[in-house]
């Protein structure tokens, strides 16, 4: 109604306490480099540094950070109840042309004081980060934002997420139908539909926030704003034949 963007009133990200907090940041890290590794592994490596936590207590904060081994195994994004589940349409698909394949996903950026939720829409094909949004509530409003926002630059014939509540909600997936977009969800044993946003992830973290550290969610939206810019018009992609997303997303 002010005509205020989400991100200009978020002040603070989600709040939790203090010890949960750390350890969230240190296992940020780890599962960026290793998503392969499964509860127990990461379990064992915070034991090693001397935390004194068990698998329950490592399961919920991985399923507060929205994080899940990337291996076939009991989901950890789950459905709200009543909402509705899709089929995986991506068995035999390539995602080899422009707008057949989009992907939304989120994670989490770790702030000193908490952490702040980044939703990202991707083409398959060319990478493209179509669109992003931040925020410090995790809720189907933010991934809304994000997927007006990459409506506006083109029609997927498919968009593809995880089972999570966020992208199971009626107004999500009632907005793709209205598009005439086809909708498709992760199945069981399909933990690598989202090895595209896997990546995006790891990069975004290991070149940007890693490296900056930021203190605000002020700062942390226009870091991933320039990171956002460079990544899709500067940063060669050794799959896209040396060339940007960009490029090939416009070209």
């Amino acid at each position: 109604m002010l005509g205020l963007a989400r991100w200009s009133r978020d002040d603070q990200p989600v709040g939790d306490s203090a010890e949960d907090v750390e350890l969230m940041r240190l296992l940020d890290a780890p599962y960026t480099a290793t998503p392969f590794d499964g509860i127990r592994r990461m379990t064992a490596w915070l034991r090693r540094r001397g935390s004194v936590v068990n698998h329950q207590r490592v399961r919920r904060l991985w399923r507060t950070m929205g994080l899940a081994a990337i291996y076939p195994t009991p989901r950890l994004s789950q459905p709200a109840e009543g909402h509705t589940i899709s089929p995986d349409l991506l068995r035999g698909v390539t995602g080899d042309r422009i707008n057949q394949v989009w992907s939304a996903d989120l994670t989490y950026i770790r702030l000193p004081s908490g952490f702040v939720s980044l939703v990202a829409v991707l083409d398959w094909c060319s990478r493209d980060v179509l669109a992003w949004a931040v925020s410090i509530t995790l809720d189907v409003q933010l991934c809304l934002e994000a997927l007006e926002q990459a409506l506006d630059r083109g029609r997927p014939e498919i968009v593809n997420t995880d089972q999570g509540a966020q992208f199971t909600t009626e107004a999500f997936t009632a907005r793709l139908q209205k598009g005439g977009v086809q909708i498709s969800m992760d199945g069981r044993g399909r933990a690598l539909d989202h090895v595209c946003g896997e990546r995006l992830w790891r990069r975004v973290k290991y070149e940007e926030v890693y490296l900056r550290d930021d203190k605000t969610v002020w700062d942390a939206r226009h870091g991933l704003a320039r990171y956002c810019a460079f990544y899709n018009g500067e940063r060669l992609h050794h799959a896209l034949a040396s060339r940007t997303p960009a490029e090939v997303y416009g070209g």
